[in-house]
């Protein structure tokens, strides 16, 4: 006998502020909290979208065109819509977690960002046919990291992201959420007060028959044995020491050499650092400060892109992440020189709203919004975008190491 859901709702929501408050009404507290949080007192995390409210547009009454592309070409890949899946740690918001991320770019002909910190293995995901582009941070010896390079080579992925901007302050000042290191019976007897006050969260598990999975797949060492917990493998980047821009070409070429595909450099905001991610041989590069979750004070990634955008966006592809929520803030950074941008939060709370069908409702918001915008732009590609369609208020760039 089939059992009916019975806390469904219309599935559809209007805008990711809606897959938002959905998302808080759904999630246990301490998993909300991990989504929202920033570090320190949360000036980034805030600005990151503070800062496309200042921007304005400059549309036009008459001469719209009635059809209108929002496809580009990025990091050697057609895509419906300039909008990628930047890739996030383990996503317990919903039982499928990555794999329905996956489908969910798959079905709407984008990029699929994974984390080598996933809950679901590199395998799977390039399974659902989605276009999947591995991360790594700089973690463990360099045998270790090639091993994962080669193991992300044999399961298909088309390109690879190096994030190594982590710097991750504990001092929050509104507290770090608990996070278990493990989910077991002792954990769910601790967590229980939390979780059953959200019965559909715990229905969706429940239904699917597994637990949360906190351990990290795509980590696990080649001889078979046991993947590490979320945790284990924060103490093993904890414990690496950090690189070098001669550790970044090694790493950029270790790639090279394996498969000649994209290799993209996640984390920058400095110009310097832009050119010398150039001169390591990066295809491209993602303008971002890892969504307020690295250095708080830094500026909003969207202040840093013009002089990035600049300096290199003739000779690698410029991505921008932080603070997307709105098709039309895909569209002023396109127009600020994005070739795409990254989204991260937007599509986890659309996963924690209604898994794959929710990460397909946030692209389609935003691609709706993008639309809307280019329409009111008088454009009909979104390729046309240039700085004079924005409106940019004195003193909002930061052009940090110039």
């Amino acid at each position: 006998m089939k059992i009916a859901n019975p806390w469904k709702q219309n599935p559809w929501f209007e805008s990711v502020a809606v897959a938002q408050q959905r998302a808080r009404k759904r999630l246990p507290a301490p998993v909300y909290g991990a989504l929202i949080a920033g570090s320190e007192r949360g000036w980034t995390i805030a600005d990151n979208q503070a800062a496309f409210a200042e921007l304005g547009l400059a549309p036009h009454v008459a001469g719209h065109q009635a059809q209108r592309s929002l496809g580009t070409a990025v990091l050697g890949h057609d895509v419906s819509l300039p909008v990628l899946i930047s890739p996030t740690g383990v996503q317990a918001v919903h039982p499928e977690g990555e794999v329905a991320v996956a489908r969910a770019a798959a079905a709407r002909g984008t990029i699929m960002g994974l984390s080598n910190f996933a809950s679901r293995s590199v395998e799977d995901v390039v399974a659902t046919g989605a276009t999947t582009f591995f991360q790594m941070y700089w973690t463990g010896d360099r045998d270790v990291m090639v091993q994962r390079m080669e193991r992300a080579h044999r399961a298909g992925a088309k390109g690879l992201i190096a994030t190594l901007d982590w710097s991750f302050s504990m001092g929050r000042d509104w507290g770090s959420p608990e996070i278990p290191e493990k989910v077991d019976l002792a954990t769910m007897v601790r967590f229980a007060p939390k979780v059953a006050v959200k019965p559909r969260w715990l229905y969706e598990f429940a239904k699917s028959g597994a637990l949360p999975d906190l351990t990290a797949p795509n980590l696990a060492p080649p001889d078979g044995g046991a993947a590490p917990t979320f945790f284990g493998a924060y103490y093993e980047w904890m414990t690496t020491p950090p690189p070098s821009w001669e550790d970044v070409a090694w790493m950029r070429d270790q790639w090279h050499q394996l498969t000649g595909s994209p290799f993209v450099l996640k984390g920058v905001c400095r110009v310097d650092d832009a050119k010398r991610a150039v001169d390591a041989g990066v295809a491209g590069l993602s303008v971002s400060n890892h969504g307020g979750n690295n250095l708080d004070g830094t500026p909003a990634t969207i202040r840093c892109l013009p002089a990035i955008a600049e300096a290199v966006g003739s000779q690698v592809d410029v991505l921008l992440d932080g603070g997307v929520r709105r098709g039309s803030d895909v569209v002023k950074a396109l127009a600020l020189g994005a070739k795409a941008v990254m989204i991260g939060r937007a599509y986890l709370w659309g996963l924690a709203a209604n898994g794959q069908a929710g990460v397909e409702n946030v692209l389609d918001v935003l691609r709706g919004g993008i639309d809307s915008a280019v329409l009111g732009l008088g454009l009909s590609d979104v390729r046309e975008l240039r700085p004079e369609h924005v409106l940019v208020p004195e003193g909002f760039t930061r052009a940090l190491g110039t």
